[in-house]
């Protein structure tokens, strides 16, 4: 038990306060007369660096590959969720602007709506921020992710800022290692509402905890804005997941008063203020939303595998460890190693019934952090709905332990067997992204020698990289040594430039542009274009969600699915699928002449990436 608690997991609480200045004519080192006006202080050269570092990788990893401007926009909207949010939020921007009073745009902002019929699946945060993103940058699937990618940048902004003002040392690989990692990189680029819930919580909680340390009401009003805030983005799993972390370390703690002290009346009228409106209004234009909404997409997607994502009890596990690459070994062990500190610190003070509480709050962080990490993974480890986005709110926990652990570690050093661990998978995560054009065009097949040298090579290379660094230069290295790596990655999966104005490397966009083909519909959508208007008629068939709503997006209409509707009267194009995974036959050519009955229908061209054959389909 003293190995363990010899490197307590954060430093004593120092604070300071300009409330508080020495008396006239004192002693104390630096005072002045009272009438003397006091001296700002400026940052000194050391943090200017240090905030300089944060914000460009921050910055890097959440942008680049994102906006037209850094690193170009060169993935379409992905999945079925993206396109169908972006056209949400494109359609209530419509209804805003043609709505002419102050009551009729209100009104326009209150009910989510999807090719005309609302849509009460998800509170409107989403559909808000990127509507109002959408009339100042226009309606395209980059600006649908804005709003993901700036609550991404506070999130870890704000984590940077409060590990620096109370767990000072490991603040910036805290923030770092959050800011790039897998799961934090891709859905800060999604247009989706699992950042807008996971952000806010994070926030919110990291504000309740410096409550806890500072008995500050200032920071207690963190965790009630903050959860409102995640409360519009989905619901009230919010509270209730939030409620859960502070009952369970109260709990944990046996400081069954700072349950009490948590219940703050200004806190909960401002709670109210800032859900009630919506819940209310929504409910009072759609008498079906409590239903909809609380029974069937709350109640039922827990408790049922009516919406079919059923995923094994473990499904989790795996996703948090994919969520946290490339740091999956350290932060397994940092977690570990916060595990077993706050298994110490509950035996040190049950086995001394009579020993008085810690002074010292800050030894109960591990623990709030552990708690954090895992209350939402076991809580969505017993839904039958199983989604990956459900346990984002694990990750910030997970990677503020990993950056306290690395920063303790400076001193003794990583265990060889993490080190090794960590720049294994480095050289991993290199072997796949360098493959990964080969194993998309080529599905898993052996890959001809000059790509798998050059991914070999790219591999020892990240490893002897990250072993070399950590040797010669110490662990506070390894955040960097770690970045550089992932900065190669997106450059080489994204293409070099546009930089702000200067233009992109036309060669380096190959890979993007290859992805852009095999997983999004836009590609798709800007042929079709030239062939038929966006008013025109285009019909699809045992196609993939993602490619429904994704045509329905770039279009701006809805398509017809034949199996849905049926068959337009009307000449049309048509998409279908005529192979599934590996190259298999789906036999559409026999099930299409059955729907078509006889009418005449001529093949366009095919899109190979994504199985497709494009028709045109004559009027009946």
């Amino acid at each position: 038990m003293h190995s363990i608690l010899r490197h307590p997991i954060g430093e004593p609480l120092d604070v300071e306060t300009a409330l508080e200045s020495p008396a006239p004519g004192s002693n104390v080192p630096g005072s002045t007369a009272s009438t003397d006006v006091p001296r700002k202080r400026l940052p000194n050269w050391a943090t200017i660096c240090e905030a300089s570092v944060f914000v460009v990788f921050a910055v890097f990893f959440i942008l680049y590959g994102v906006t037209p401007i850094f690193g170009g926009d060169g993935m379409g909207l992905v999945g079925a969720d993206e396109p169908r949010y972006a056209q949400i939020a494109h359609e209530m921007l419509g209804r805003f602007d043609s709505a002419h009073t102050l009551k009729e745009r209100l009104s326009a902002c209150v009910t989510p709506y999807l090719y005309g019929h609302p849509w009460l699946e998800k509170p409107a945060l989403y559909y808000w921020r990127a509507m109002f993103v959408f009339q100042d940058f226009g309606v395209h699937d980059w600006s649908a992710r804005l709003p993901s990618a700036s609550f991404a940048f506070i999130m870890v902004a704000l984590i940077y800022l409060h590990m620096r003002r109370f767990r000072r040392g490991g603040h910036l690989d805290a923030a770092l290692i959050t800011v790039a990692c897998a799961g934090i990189i891709g859905f800060s680029r999604g247009a989706s509402t699992d950042m807008q819930m996971a952000a806010p919580f994070s926030i919110g909680l990291l504000g309740w905890y410096a409550w806890y340390e500072t008995d500050s009401k200032f920071w207690l009003f963190d965790i009630y804005f903050f959860t409102g805030v995640a409360t519009l983005a989905k619901g009230p799993v919010a509270p209730f997941l939030a409620i859960l972390v502070v009952v369970a370390f109260a709990a944990l703690r046996r400081e069954w008063s700072i349950l009490k002290r948590s219940f703050w009346w200004p806190g909960v009228v401002l709670y109210f203020a800032i859900v009630l409106p919506w819940f209310v209004a929504v409910q009072h234009q759609n008498p079906t939303f409590f239903r909809e909404f609380f029974l069937e997409h709350n109640l039922e997607r827990f408790a049922t595998k009516r919406y079919e994502h059923q995923q094994h009890f473990w499904y989790y596990l795996i996703v948090v460890l994919l969520a946290l690459m490339p740091w999956t070994v350290i932060a397994m062990r940092a977690l570990v190693d916060g595990i077993q500190t706050s298994v110490a610190e509950w035996r040190l003070r049950h086995s001394k019934p009579d020993k008085p509480a810690p002074k010292r709050p800050g030894d109960a962080f591990p623990e709030f952090l552990v708690l954090w990490t895992l209350i939402p993974i076991i809580f969505f480890s017993f839904s039958q709905s199983k989604l990956p986005g459900y346990i984002l709110p694990s990750i910030p926990p997970i990677t503020i332990l990993t950056g306290d652990y690395l920063y303790r570690c400076r001193k003794t050093g990583l265990q060889f067997w993490v080190l090794l661990g960590h720049a294994l998978l480095c050289g991993v995560m290199s072997l796949i992204a360098f493959l990964l054009p080969w194993l998309v065009a080529h599905g898993a097949s052996m890959p001809p020698t000059h790509p798998l040298t050059a991914a070999l090579l790219a591999a020892i290379g990240a490893t002897l990289l990250i072993l070399v660094v950590v040797h010669g230069f110490g662990v506070a290295r390894l955040r960097l040594a770690t970045c550089g790596i992932l900065v190669v990655l997106v450059f080489f999966l994204y293409g070099l430039g546009p930089f702000f104005g200067s233009p992109a490397i036309t060669s380096s966009k190959r890979v993007v542009q290859l992805l852009d083909r095999s997983y999004s519909a836009r590609p798709l959508a800007y042929r079709l274009g030239g062939l038929a208007p966006a008013n025109e008629t285009v019909a699809v068939f045992r196609v993939r969600r993602d490619v429904e709503y994704g045509l329905a997006f770039y279009r701006n209409h809805q398509v017809v699915n034949y199996e849905e509707t049926g068959v337009p009267d009307e000449e049309h194009l048509l998409v279908a699928r005529v192979t599934g995974r590996g190259g298999v036959d789906l036999h559409t050519q026999d099930a299409l002449g059955e729907y078509l009955e006889g009418r005449q229908y001529e093949p366009l061209f095919t899109w190979p990436e994504q199985g497709l054959e494009i028709y045109l389909v004559g009027r009946k």
